[in-house]
């Protein structure tokens, strides 16, 4: 048995948030090759996007007790990051779970593991993001379960204090370091992929806007 609540992890720059939310994941995907959740995790509402700072729970997979403690301690912007401990058949998040963090002003949730009372989360208009749907539901056991610490989130490594960014296309798990680091030549992709629309639509080449052209001459002798 292990329980654990550590302290919040410092503030995000808030401008930083907010110029990640003008970049998407794939052209994040561009730049990095690490901390790409899993496919299989999936905004159970379409066409949601959420950009904030990691609040990490692990639990045992069965006993609910820690993510209901962090539902109060949770700040505006929060994304809740959840360590089912490998678990795929019990669902710790519900309507119940959803409204104590509306309450305190989360951005949403990001679940290895399923998720619960779908109906009642659409309504809700929660962003959260998770394997899928089960009608069982994890309990408040006491067993075990951990706050503000690293944990294992669709095959990444997550500390709290994270930046996650996701959207329809995936979630991303991004260190305040690195996300300081990338965000000037993500902001330059997107503006570079608004002028390749343009040149597309006129009938322009992409291999040739992309360079692989040149790379087929200089490296296999094409013409």
């Amino acid at each position: 048995m292990k329980v654990s609540i550590r302290p919040m992890p410092p503030a995000l720059n808030a401008h930083l948030v907010d110029r990640f939310r003008k970049v998407t994941p794939p052209t994040v995907g561009h730049i990095l090759n690490a901390g790409f959740m899993s496919p299989e995790i999936r905004p159970l509402i379409p066409s949601t996007s959420i950009v904030g700072r990691a609040i990490t729970v692990r639990i045992s997979g069965v006993d609910t007790m820690m993510l209901h403690k962090v539902t109060e301690m949770l700040e505006p912007g929060d994304i809740v990051v959840v360590d089912m401990s490998g678990n795929r058949t019990h669902a710790c998040w519900g309507e119940m779970v959803t409204r104590a963090a509306i309450a305190r002003k989360a951005a949403g949730a990001v679940i290895d593991g399923h998720a619960t009372d779908i109906k009642e989360v659409t309504q809700l208009e929660f962003p959260v993001y998770a394997r899928g749907t089960s009608a069982l539901t994890t309990k408040v056991y006491a067993i075990d379960g951990e706050i503000n610490v690293p944990v294992n989130c669709g095959g990444v490594a997550v500390s709290p204090g994270d930046l996650i960014m996701a959207d329809n296309n995936g979630v991303i798990a991004i260190a305040p370091r690195v996300a300081e680091e990338i965000i000037e030549a993500a902001e330059q992709l997107e503006a570079q992929e608004v002028s390749l629309r343009v040149y597309l639509a006129e009938g322009g080449s992409l291999p040739e806007r992309s360079g692989v052209n040149r790379l087929l001459r200089e490296k296999f002798n094409f013409s």
